[in-house]
């Protein structure tokens, strides 16, 4: 009986310290851009920090992330497969005929880089939406 307590609760311990692993974004990259010819937005999620960058000849504004909005990123993050971010669909085209700016979400992790095809700036992927909208949130500030 005492055996079965015993492996009962190392099992318990085990699993719930597993499920509260987060993902380690410490040197991850998240950049999204937005361009046509009359737009310019670049956007860079790195170690709780952001840099907004609003035309092709002004600075980059770098400011903090707090925590629950950073909390809200790395919570979107772990909901994407990195390895079918180039496969996504998007799901308008009005940028093929100068109906939409061309958005691109790209994120380096370790050594590798992620990267979707382009989509329309405001029309994100669905798997990707709420990520891309959390990141283009700071733009509007």
């Amino acid at each position: 009986m005492r055996t079965i307590s015993l492996l009962l609760l190392i099992l318990f311990i085990g699993t719930s310290c597993s499920s509260q692993k987060k993902t380690d974004m410490t040197g991850t990259q998240i950049e999204y851009t937005a361009m046509s010819r009359g737009l310019y937005k670049r956007i860079v999620v790195k170690d709780q920090k952001v840099t907004v960058t609003n035309g092709r000849d002004t600075e980059a504004i770098v400011s903090e992330i707090d925590n629950a909005k950073w909390n809200k990123i790395v919570s979107e993050f772990e909901k994407i497969n990195l390895d079918s971010l180039s496969t996504l669909k998007a799901p308008t085209e009005k940028r093929f005929y100068d109906g939409a700016a061309i958005g691109n979400l790209k994120i380096i992790q370790n050594p590798k880089t992620y990267e979707t095809t382009g989509f329309d700036n405001g029309f994100p992927p669905k798997k990707i939406e709420k990520l891309v909208n959390l990141l283009t949130d700071f733009a509007k500030k």
